[in-house]
């Protein structure tokens, strides 16, 4: 029987107090902690089905039916059994960015020609390992990328990943832009965009593919900036409108990380890709990470202090940045939970990891209910952009990773 307190931001079904305590995907949190211990990441599959097909959903409501591909950006979370998961709903591809992740993809059951290639700055050794996955997709990054592709197998298609000097992140955060004002490692531009369609031919080479990654955790009020750089990137589209057959979107669907964040409106995201491509003949790829893994992942740490430093209380728990980098380095929040919501007034406190760093900070001044030494703590939104960014600084990159079913 769940609480009858009032829902919070974050509640849904899967995701609530039930007679005090937190539970996650049918489990009770605290149970899951005296089980497997701490720092532990808990993803659920449901959620994660759930969110592909709420995806699909959308863009067959808006008349894209056939005419679309989801892929899962496999750098937000590369842990095979979710991977595996993924690849026997029959619902996503792969989006790589490295050839191991492709080999990585591969193992967990996807072919090579579910896999869409696109990253920068390759060496030989990555063309070389890349060359041997016959059906994959390659997105050239750069001219430097056309040249070598080409020289490696003439008579192939390819996609060029462009670059339209316009972008957006999650609550205009800098951080987060892949394309904008400055200049980025990021595609080619229009400046040498006539150059590249004169490389691919020279190699016998046909454009068959424009992609673009303009944005990032944005959510429904962005949408109408988004539909303008989509408006902006259909220049590079109509320069090669007689090889083309995929638009790639790129991802950047956002989910909330705060109260006052709004889920996705994915109607009006949809309808959006229907407007502009609806009447071309092309498919159209969306490569979604944070939108599919990051609410259905949570992160479990231990409090290992609880101590008044002048006027803050510092919340110290068993993990730090380097597993969980998101606030420290994107500035975005993971919710901090008890496992067990205690009666009482709330106590203002900042959670702190244990990495001899100052920014080792997942939350600043958030009223909870109090917590104790040895209490379990969770962090909400965590199942992207963190294992697969975690590193072992300090020596502390301990975590263990398991998918509920």
């Amino acid at each position: 029987m769940s609480d009858s307190r009032a829902p919070t931001w974050w509640q849904r079904e899967d995701l609530n107090y039930q007679n005090g305590n937190l539970h996650f995907a049918g489990h009770e949190v605290n149970g899951l902690a005296k089980r497997h211990g701490t720092p532990t990441f808990f993803y659920s599959a449901k959620r994660l089905t759930d969110n592909v097909q709420r995806l699909h959903t959308a863009l067959q409501k808006a008349g894209l039916k056939d005419r679309y591909r989801v892929l899962f950006a496999m750098k937000a979370n590369r842990f095979a059994p979710l991977l595996t998961h993924l690849k026997g709903t029959g619902l996503v591809g792969i989006d790589a960015c490295s050839p191991n992740e492709a080999e990585h993809a591969l193992s967990c059951g996807f072919r090579p020609q579910d896999i869409s290639f696109t990253n920068t700055s390759l060496s030989r050794n990555d063309y070389d390992r890349l060359n041997r996955f016959d059906g994959i997709s390659m997105n050239c990054d750069s001219l430097t990328c056309i040249r070598k592709w080409g020289e490696m197998g003439r008579g192939r298609n390819i996609g060029i990943r462009i670059n339209p000097a316009i972008g957006l992140g999650r609550a205009d955060n800098d951080k987060l832009q892949y394309s904008g004002a400055n200049t980025t490692k990021f595609g080619i531009y229009r400046e040498q965009f006539a150059e590249a369609i004169a490389l691919a031919k020279q190699y016998d080479l046909t454009i068959a593919k424009i992609h673009f990654h303009t944005g990032c955790g944005y959510l429904t009020p962005q949408l109408d900036y988004w539909e303008g750089i989509i408006k902006e990137c259909l220049w590079f589209v109509d320069q090669v409108k007689d090889t083309v057959k995929v638009v790639n979107v790129g991802g950047g669907l956002g989910v909330p990380h705060v109260a006052f964040d709004q889920p996705l409106d994915l109607d009006a995201w949809a309808q959006v890709l229907a407007r502009h491509f609806l009447t071309r003949n092309v498919t159209i790829e969306v490569e979604p990470g944070d939108y599919l893994v990051k609410d259905s992942g949570i992160l479990l740490l231990s409090v290992n202090t609880v101590e008044l430093k002048r006027d803050k209380t510092f919340v110290g728990v068993n993990a730090g940045f380097n597993i969980a980098l998101e606030p420290a380095v994107y500035n975005l929040p993971f919710q901090p939970l008890p496992a067990t919501e205690r009666t009482g007034r709330k106590q203002r406190v900042t959670i702190a990891g244990h990495i001899n760093e100052a920014l080792d900070i997942f939350y600043s001044d958030i009223e909870l209910s109090p917590l104790q030494e040895a209490d379990t703590l969770v962090l909400i939104n965590a199942g992207a952009y963190s294992t697969s960014m975690a590193s072992n600084h300090c020596m502390r990159g301990e975590f263990k990773e398991f998918l509920l079913y």
